[in-house]
């Protein structure tokens, strides 16, 4: 006898926890019959790269294109060599900044090409301070397009090695088709035998100096300039002495745009933004220095210049807002477009 099946019976089974059970049941044999194919090897991860990239970053600055360059970091124990402060006020400006000693201090050059000359701004350490301590300028020269011969002029701001340092590879010039360019007052200071006779303690970086330059006077790529001298279309040298004897500033100009490249006037951005008076260890003329400081930051950031800074966390461009009775820091915006 047929079975009656009701209305009700004919509905889909489609109540609260008989779907879900169903489901369940599927899934469970789906994942019967899949299982096998899962491979069983479980691989390593992948290793540890543990090194950067080539550091370079482009901009247009009017008809001039700018590359600041990276020579990799060099760690400083800041509360060390900042004079004219304190080691506990040192490392609370640092805390504001969520830093701590030692500061990893990048080292950056800057590339100019103005569309008839290639000139390079300082050329970091070289090998001066160890092999795991930057050295790396040629490799970001190279990864941002250019090669070492193509160099018209290199432009020291002074003499440190940690900014002469790369005008040597070995025995070779580094820029074997470069004039290199320094204030008199460098080179009378640097290169003199009277100065390397009385340095005592100091002897190593007379020597440093000399094994830099002298090669390229040899060669007679080295010419000095004085105050007022021309050096490239678009580029001028302002005389900032205090750092050492004839440290200066290099003003770059193009169609209405400036860029202003400070070399040492400031080393440590955390501490001396807002104390300006805070001095380095190193600092030939540390009353002067500070003078100097005091004066370009104030006009800089009266202007909106844009700066950049040899030690300032790469690429080292940016400007000075004032901030209280000192100033803050503000990166340029990057952009990836070469307009």
């Amino acid at each position: 006898m047929p079975v009656a099946i009701s209305s009700r019976m004919k509905r889909p089974l489609f109540r609260r926890g008989v779907v879900s059970l169903s489901l369940a049941r599927v899934l469970a044999l789906g994942g019967l019959a899949v299982a096998p194919l899962i491979p069983s090897t479980v691989h390593a991860a992948a290793p540890q790269v543990r090194t950067q990239a080539p550091g370079f970053y482009r901009m247009r600055l009017g008809d001039f294109e700018v590359t600041a360059l990276s020579d990799g970091t060099v760690p400083q124990t800041i509360r060390d060599i900042a004079t004219h402060t304190t080691p506990e006020r040192v490392t609370a400006l640092l805390a504001r900044d969520l830093l701590q000693d030692p500061v990893e201090t990048s080292i950056n050059a800057f590339l100019i090409n103005t569309g008839t000359a290639l000139v390079l701004v300082d050329t970091g350490v070289g090998n001066l301070f160890g092999p795991d301590v930057g050295g790396r300028l040629q490799q970001s020269l190279r990864a941002a397009g250019y090669q070492p011969e193509q160099v018209d002029m290199v432009l020291l701001t002074h003499i440190h090695s940690d900014h002469s340092g790369g005008l040597m590879t070995g025995a070779s010039r580094a820029f074997p088709n470069a004039v290199l360019r320094v204030h008199a007052r460098e080179t009378d200071f640097w290169l003199s035998p009277e100065n390397l006779a009385k340095a005592g303690e100091a002897r190593k970086f007379f020597e440093e100096a000399r094994a830099m330059v002298v090669p390229y006077q040899d060669a007679g790529k080295l010419k000095p300039f004085g105050d007022k001298d021309v050096l490239v279309p678009g580029i001028r040298a302002v005389p900032a002495p205090g750092h050492t004897p004839g440290h200066c500033i290099y003003v770059v100009e193009s169609q209405g745009q400036r860029l202003v490249l400070w070399g040492d006037l400031m080393h440590f951005g955390p501490v001396q933004l807002r104390e300006p008076a805070v001095t380095v260890s190193y600092d030939a003329d540390s009353r002067a220095a500070a003078a100097q400081r005091a004066r370009v930051f104030a006009e800089s950031a009266g202007r909106g210049d844009l700066v950049g800074l040899d030690h300032m966390p790469f690429p080292g461009l940016g400007r000075l807002a004032v901030d209280g009775k000192g100033y803050r820091w503000i990166p340029a915006n990057y952009t990836s477009l070469q307009r």
